[in-house]
């Protein structure tokens, strides 16, 4: 299963791992709360209705639950991002592979499947 990154920069390739990758798509709420406070903020040109949008996807919800909470406040100092450190915490603790073009999530033990970005 893949763990989906959102990231706005991604390429055509990033979606076309998206749309053949193996098994199911998971998004996480932290993605979900990352591009809502992006959006308000005008830094994001996104949707009002991305939870809906991912609903209608066919990628399934990933929650955020007290043993990803702990896992991320536990991770080596490598990467600052709190929204990433949550993607990372998730992956490794629900055995997914995390799809990003953040090359500083590939220094944590976690399965990573690189994409370009744009």
């Amino acid at each position: 299963m893949l763990l989906w990154a959102a990231d706005g920069r991604l390429t055509g390739r990033a979606h076309e791992v998206l749309e053949r990758g193996a098994g199911s798509v998971l998004v996480s709420a932290a993605t979900i709360w990352e591009i809502e406070i992006k959006r308000a903020a005008g830094r994001l040109d996104a949707p009002e209705d991305v939870a809906e949008l991912v609903d209608h996807s066919g990628f399934e919800r990933l929650s955020i639950g007290f043993n990803h909470v702990r896992e991320a406040g536990r991770l080596p100092p490598i990467h600052g991002d709190p929204f990433d450190r949550m993607l990372i915490a998730q992956a490794r603790l629900e055995s997914l592979v995390l799809v990003t073009s953040d090359e500083m999530i590939s220094r944590y033990d976690v399965q990573v499947l690189a994409v370009e970005s744009g």
